[in-house]
Parts: structure tokens; sequence; C-alpha cells
């Protein structure tokens, strides 16, 4: 049933309200009166910038002003296959119209995808019209949390830069980090939702999933995320194994840069110019290439002059 907040109720009964008992309760679903966010605005979006409300799809609508049009299906199904196994890990972001009527801010993807699996209510953070400096400053307050795990963080910071149009100079400079270090975080939104999830339940530190989010190959993800959870590794550990396992690739990538047919021709216009480090037979796609003649002395190059000569 749904959850509705009394009229005249204290700013204490408010937080219980909104938080329900006990932490699955903050996935319930709840509706907030109008009275209540007249009388306390502050109170209510404070609380609401870090509530999750379980809300039904069906009273979620899309925002007509939302620039994105074109989903890739394929994509799509691929999130819709993770979202059935291990559940949406990130929210999306709703604006409250009506006590049975949400418009998206943010996650239409997710959304999309969850119709997709099949699931009825969707994890979401509410907004309430007219909160934008206030939800800003809960945001931020929200981020100084000490017991706020690193995909939090991420979602918070993420959530920041979605609904208030931020560039990642401009959400450091709101919460006073480094740039680099929100970039960092953002990118552990990028590992598979299994990862996020280990991390979000501790058994994996930031350091570690920074790690893995260095990897583009989901299987050695897993790989390397189960070693380093089985053998109890260090970040730097981790950090090692996965630069190993990166140079080889990039090594094989470097030598095999020339066909060998035409290093045959490289080395024939190395032979016909008696000069080994000086020819170099670049090669770009469709056919396309270029013939480097390069010298050290002007020797050098009347030497080449002699050649073209001859």
């Amino acid at each position: 049933m749904a959850k509705r907040i009394s009229k005249n109720v204290s700013k204490s009964d408010l937080r219980d309200s909104l938080r329900g008992a006990g932490k699955s309760a903050r996935l319930s679903y709840f509706n907030i009166s109008e009275e209540e966010i007249q009388e306390h605005p502050e109170e209510v979006v404070r609380e609401l910038s870090h509530t999750v409300a379980g809300i039904p799809i069906a009273q979620i609508s899309s925002n007509p002003d939302q620039p994105r049009k074109d989903f890739d299906q394929e994509a799509l199904q691929e999130l819709a296959d993770s979202i059935k196994a291990y559940g949406l890990i990130q929210p999306v972001t709703v604006r409250r119209l009506s006590a049975d009527s949400y418009q998206l801010i943010s996650g239409e993807r997710r959304w999309k995808a969850s119709q997709l699996a099949g699931l009825t209510e969707i994890p979401a953070y509410v907004r309430i019209a007219n909160d934008q400096e206030m939800m800003e400053m809960a945001l931020v307050e929200n981020i100084q949390r000490e017991d706020l795990n690193p995909i939090e963080v991420a979602i918070t910071y993420q959530r920041l830069i979605d609904e208030f149009d931020l560039r990642h100079e401009d959400l450091a400079q709101r919460v006073g980090k480094k740039r680099t270090t929100i970039t960092n975080f953002l990118r552990l939104l990028e590992l598979p939702i299994y990862i996020q999830e280990v991390v979000k339940e501790g058994k994996l530190s930031t350091g570690h999933a920074k790690a893995l989010a260095g990897l583009d190959d989901f299987v050695m993800q897993k790989h390397f995320m189960e070693r380093a959870i089985q053998e109890e590794l260090s970040v730097r550990v981790l950090e090692k194994m996965v630069s190993d396992f990166k140079a080889p690739k990039a090594a094989k990538t470097k030598a095999s840069a020339l066909p060998e047919d035409y290093r045959r021709v490289e080395q024939a216009f190395q032979a016909f110019f008696g000069s080994k480090s000086g020819v170099k037979l670049k090669m770009k796609e469709a056919g396309k290439g270029q013939i480097v003649l390069s010298f050290n002395s002007v020797e050098e190059l009347n030497n080449l002059l002699d050649r073209l000569e001859d």
C-alpha cells in the first residue's frame, strides 16, 4: 500500500515516514502530500535526495524534451538481460507531477531496459517542482556523508551532472574535489552491474574497482574480480596483474602493425637505398600509405639523392 505523509507531522516524523522502517523500506512506494511539500519543502527535498522509492513503471512517462530519441535495441536488450539477472543498481530520477504520475529527468535507457526486463516497479529518486537549488545543495551535502559506498558516491556525482547540466570541472568545484577524482568515480558506473554490487557490499575497494575499470574486456574483468576477492589481493597487486595483461596485447599490436607482405616491400626499399633505419613504409586504410626517407646529415641526404638518380 502506498505510504502517505500525514498533514500535521513533525520533521522527525517526516524523515521516518520517507525512510520507512529499516533498509528494505527505502525501496517501498510512497506518496507525498502537497501540504507536506508546502509546509516543509527543504526537509522533503533533503530526504528525497538520498531516498530511493520503488515507482510503478506504468506511472512514469518519458520527457518530451529528451534530446536523445534513438536507442540501440541490441544494447538495450543486453542491459535488460543484466537487469533480469542482477537488478537495477543505478536508480532513475523522476519529477513528481502528482500522487500517481511522474516524468523522467534522467535514466531513460535504464527505464526502457527495465520495461524489456519485465519489471513492474523501478527504483527512482523523486524530485518535486521548483527544487533546483535545494536539491543541488542536498546532493552536495550527501556526498560528504561518511557512510556512502563508492558506487553511491559515483551515482550522486552522475545525478549532479545529469540533473544540473554540470561539467566535470564545475562539479569538482562544488564538491571540493579534483576533476580527476570525479572522472575516476564516474568510471565505476561503466563497470558491469555484478562488479558494482560487490563494490557496494564492500568486498572490493574503490582502488580495486578503478583497476578493473581500466579493462575493456568484460570476461577478464570478471576473472580478475573473482581472483581479487578469493585471493584477497591488494590494490597494487591487482593493478600490476591488469597492467601485465594489457602490456603483451599492446606489444603484439605494435609488432604486427605492418603485414608480412608490406614488411618485405619495406626491406626491399631499405636494400635499395642502403639504409635500414632511414626508410620506413607506413600503411593506412584502404591501401593508402607513405614511404618515409629520413636522414641524419647532408651526406646521408646526398647518398639518397644519388640512389634516386641511379
